[in-house]
């Protein structure tokens, strides 16, 4: 395969219609966007299937041909349509609707006459107000808990390190759960204030014990089980087999 991607890199670009939009492909009988971004530094062709945007994401080299891109997709035909079966379905914000909270599912019930606040209650999440802004509130409710939660526990873990407390950006990336940066900001999924409370804890710890180890070696998770109560291999696990759910709640 890598020999057939070789050649194609290597012919007369010439005979490539010029890049200009994002094609479809066709996996397993439906259309499928794909992304194909071009990458200065990217030395070869990596490829990335979102299941829950259902969209196929190609990086390559700032001068190879779309029709490697292409032939890529091509030749991968049944690992990518195998990766979108796992997507699960999304999960909208509605009435009658269920998500998590912490861990914990809670069934959203509305009323126009209840107040617009969100309440959270004996496992229910009710409001009320106009019912077309049901999911505006419920999202508007889990950041804001996400935020004064987060908030605290980058508190909790700094304190433990001794590391003065960091500012906190929420945010909604698809790649990743959490970054730290050495301007003393921990940027978080929001989503995160969905999983269990031992592994948004985990994750938050993780880049606390970044601020020490800017790196993923040996002295850093030894440190970082040094902060962190829990355990961090279980957390990640969890995450690995129910992340992708939390993705699809809301959208």
């Amino acid at each position: 395969m890598l020999d057939r991607l070789k050649t194609i890199l290597s012919n007369n670009r010439s005979k490539f219609a010029p890049f200009g939009h994002d094609p479809e492909v066709e996996i397993d009988g439906k259309k499928i966007p794909l992304r194909i971004m071009r990458n200065p530094r990217a030395k070869q062709l990596s490829m990335r299937v979102d299941a829950v945007k259902r969209e196929i994401r190609i990086t390559i080299p700032a001068h190879a041909p779309t029709n490697a891109a292409l032939e890529f997709v091509r030749i991968k035909k049944e690992w990518i349509g195998a990766r979108l079966d796992t997507a699960p379905d999304a999960a909208p914000i509605a009435p009658g609707s269920t998500l998590a909270v912490q861990g914990e599912a809670h069934l959203v019930c509305w009323h126009q006459d209840w107040p617009r606040q969100v309440m959270c209650l004996d496992g229910e999440l009710r409001l009320g107000g106009p019912e077309l802004m049901v999911r505006a509130r419920i999202l508007r409710w889990l950041k804001s808990e996400a935020r004064r939660i987060f908030t605290d526990e980058i508190t909790h873990y700094c304190g433990i390190a001794g590391e003065q407390p960091l500012r906190l950006q929420l945010n909604d990336p698809r790649s990743r759960w959490g970054s730290c940066s050495s301007r003393g900001t921990i940027a978080l999924s929001w989503r995160l204030i969905m999983a269990p409370s031992f592994v948004r804890r985990s994750v938050i710890a993780h880049e606390v014990a970044h601020m020490r180890h800017m790196n993923h070696s040996p002295q850093f998770y030894a440190w970082l089980d040094s902060i962190y109560e829990g355990d961090r291999k279980a957390a990640d696990r969890w995450l690995k087999m129910h992340g992708t759910g939390l993705q699809t709640v809301g959208r």
